[in-house]
């Protein structure tokens, strides 16, 4: 093969050290935009490439974050043994993508970028987790996982030689990174407007499906004990399963007792009830109310669009990558443990006639 060009040549036609060379690719924030478009104008003719390989041999680092993250159509059970959904169109229902792991993704990218670190991105089911998983923690400097996509023993195992930042839902490993949101205030906010402002009275919870989605409940009963209003069992869908929770809303209508507000775990439950209720002729929010909890796209979207709690999704992503530089800097540092605050998203599907869109 024949020997590239190297960093001291960029840096002899750049008039610069081999130094604002290396800053110039990987922490570009460091240096003048004017000093950064002459050492890329000088790799471009030079035919410059850094390499990866070296600065991480030369520093014992890499420059990378991984991501280990999920695709919500790889879940689906019509995804199970056929590639992963190949062949279908994601943007055909915006309640599949873009949802918060997109947003959060998103965020993650921002952030890498502006520090100068690149990102590798992964994910996989169930069976292919802990390969697919392992295989990026083997490249990067620091890991970036949603809760439980991947085996417990797996993260304690990758944390003890990089650091690990783990996102919602958190397993209860007190060894890693964790950045959270406030679901119990989030919901407790939501629901002093639709007690205080609408004066509803019967409430019902759509559904309980993981340790997150039961935080938000209990902040849902908290404030109706709160008000000394009934707590009604909550109506128990299945994760990716938009017919289940369709057919559960039927049986419902059947029997005549409907709520004043169904309060969903999730926005993706929402729009499905409010489908559900509108194909049945059930006025929203004429008759009855329906709202979520996360903010994705599709609820600014619907008809009426859909009152809901605001996640910071890409601020999420951005304070994981912020703790992993952290942790890169003193790796004798603690664990860091961040919750995030949300907001109410009042719309349409609450009875509101103005509001966020």
């Amino acid at each position: 093969m024949v020997k590239g060009p190297t960093v001291y040549d960029v840096a002899e036609q750049a008039g610069v050290s081999i130094a604002t060379v290396s800053f110039a690719f990987t922490q570009p924030h460091r240096v003048k935009e004017s000093t950064r478009k002459s050492v890329l104008d000088a790799a471009r003719a030079l035919g410059y490439v850094p390499s990866a390989s070296a600065r991480g041999l030369a520093k014992g680092r890499t420059g990378a974050l991984g991501l280990f993250s999920f695709d919500y159509l790889n879940l689906l059970p019509e995804a199970e043994g056929d590639g992963a959904g190949a062949g279908s169109e994601p943007n055909d229902d915006c309640r599949l993508f873009p949802i918060w792991v997109d947003e959060v993704q998103r965020g993650v990218e921002l952030e890498c970028f502006s520090r100068g670190y690149a990102l590798m991105l992964g994910g996989g089911n169930k069976a292919s987790s802990e390969r697919a998983v392992t295989d990026i923690a083997g490249r990067v400097d620091g890991l970036i996982v949603f809760a439980r996509t991947i085996p417990t023993e797996v993260t304690r195992r990758i944390s003890g030689r990089i650091p690990v930042v783990e996102l919602s839902d958190p397993s209860g490993d007190s060894s890693l990174h964790h950045v959270t949101i406030d679901n119990v205030s989030g919901v407790r906010q939501l629901m002093e407007h639709l007690i205080g402002v609408h004066a509803f009275r019967k409430f019902m919870f759509v559904s309980i499906q993981n340790a997150e989605t039961e935080a938000r409940y209990n902040g849902f009963k908290s404030a109706l004990n709160a008000h000394g209003l009934e707590v009604l069992p909550p109506l128990e869908s299945r994760p990716s399963t938009s017919a289940v929770t369709a057919e559960l809303i039927a049986d419902l209508l059947g029997s005549g007792s409907l709520p004043d507000c169904f309060v969903c775990a999730n926005d993706q439950e929402a729009l499905v009830v409010m489908e559900t209720l509108k194909a049945a002729g059930i006025q929203v929010p004429g008759r009855v109310a329906v709202t979520g909890f996360d903010g994705i796209v599709a609820g600014r979207l619907a008809r009426p669009s859909l009152t809901t709690v605001r996640q910071p999704m890409e601020l999420i992503g951005r304070t994981a990558v912020e703790i992993l530089a952290g942790a890169l800097t003193d790796p004798g540092a603690g664990p860091s443990n961040r919750q995030l605050p949300v907001r109410l998203a009042v719309r349409e599907s609450c009875g509101c006639s103005t509001g966020e869109n």
